[in-house]
């Protein structure tokens, strides 16, 4: 294991807080990734909304998109909306739908987001819905899609994960195969708790159309694992790449991001040598799959979201309660000879500045960072603690311009 325990470094840059969120019909306590247009336009969940945020001048405005209110529309979409090869957004919701006996409040849905046709139009009209696939729940189907992207195929086929449900009750793995009559969905693995537990984000795919991802819990020490499903014929395999031992390289892992060159990145929540989650890499050599803990997080509650690696081969992340305020950081991870440096780019105070950030880093083309923070903003809302915030970082030396806008 090579582990980084050097001191963080800091770097100047700038911090804007582009919305904050105001509660109830305006949203709340975003978790999910962001995703930006062509025109430099940000789409994401909060609460019960999918919103878009225009940039305008100098300031931003936020559009909700759709308002989900429960029922067969879904409810909670906890997770990111990403853009499908039709120009329409994707996402899903954690319950809702009209399937599912086992299931209170519905066993969630995938869902699709087009503009509205009615006119006359503006840009506060709601978009239309439509819900792509009701989950019917254990035990024979997933239930509770959680924090995880849907992944696309070259076909337009859906990928994605269930936190529950399946014949195992510990989440499965999906595939939605669009036709000229729908939908047709098809469960590619059952989790069973001793092969994992809990896929609460999504999976990625590599050339050979393997697809890998983590569990939150399971395996053979109960706190995690990395998982490959190889394609047999209409069936998947499991391999388990690695089981989590907890104080050596961590608990909890969070999803997985690939490189060009094939190589796997993630983090965990938890443990780790400083207690507080650790940033790691799988390298294939020789035939087999390499572990190795990149950096240990210490003083609070470690990652809880997907990296991001940019075109130089950085890693950006968020932790949830480190640093100075305990309100977490984004960092920065830069390879360095054969170790890699820790880079705090913006501590979280809980204040107007937003906390607890959650959900994975946007770049643009012109590398400028863009999260959220799950609390803070307007501490008259949301019980005290805030609704948290949509912010970007501008690294020093670089333009707040970007070539999107």
């Amino acid at each position: 294991m090579l582990t980084m325990l050097a001191s963080p470094a800091a770097i100047a840059q700038t911090y804007t807080v582009l919305h904050t969120f105001a509660g109830g019909s305006g949203g709340s306590n975003p978790t999910g990734s962001l995703t930006m247009d062509g025109a430099g336009n940000i789409y994401g969940s909060a609460s019960n909304i999918t919103y878009k945020l225009v940039h305008r001048g100098s300031g931003w405005t936020l559009n909700p998109l759709r308002t989900y209110t429960g029922g067969p529309d879904g409810e909670n979409p906890w997770g990111g909306v990403v853009f499908g090869p039709d120009g329409a957004l994707y996402g899903t919701t954690w319950l809702g739908g009209v399937g599912g006996t086992n299931c209170a409040g519905g066993c969630g849905v995938v869902f699709k987001l087009t503009p509205g046709t009615t006119a006359p139009r503006s840009v506060l009209t709601p978009w239309d819905e439509t819900i792509v696939y009701p989950f019917q729940g254990e035990p024979v189907d997933g239930q509770n899609p959680a924090y995880g992207n849907l992944v696309f195929d070259a076909s337009g086929a859906i990928y994605g994960t269930t936190e529950f449900g399946g014949s195992g009750e510990y989440g499965t793995v999906f595939k939605l195969t669009p036709s000229a009559n729908g939908w047709t969905e098809s469960v590619l693995y059952h989790f069973n708790n001793a092969d994992g537990a809990l896929p609460s984000y999504g999976v990625v795919f590599d050339d050979q159309g393997n697809m890998y991802g983590t569990t939150e819990l399971g395996g053979a020490y109960g706190w995690g694992e990395v998982y490959e499903l190889s394609p047999l014929g209409s069936v998947y395999a499991e391999t388990v790449l690695h089981n989590f031992l907890g104080p050596e390289d961590g608990k909890g892992p969070v999803g997985l991001i690939r490189d060009s060159a094939g190589n796997l990145y993630g983090t965990t929540q938890t443990e780790g040598l400083e207690g507080a989650g650790t940033v790691f890499e799988f390298t294939y050599l020789d035939g087999s799959w390499q572990f190795n803990v990149l950096y240990s997080f210490y003083g609070g509650d470690g990652p809880s979201a997907l990296l991001t690696l940019d075109a130089a081969g950085n890693l950006y992340g968020t932790t949830v309660g480190t640093g100075s305020y305990g309100w977490g950081v984004v960092f920065e991870l830069s390879p360095s000879g054969s170790g890699w440096t820790y880079t705090v780019l913006h501590e979280f105070t809980g204040g107007a500045d937003g906390g607890e950030p959650r959900s994975q880093i946007l770049i643009d083309s012109s590398g400028n960072l863009f999260g959220t923070a799950y609390i803070g903003g307007d501490s008259s809302l949301c019980n005290g603690y805030g609704c948290g915030v949509v912010w970007e970082i501008t690294p020093q030396g670089r333009s707040t311009a970007t070539s999107f806008r």
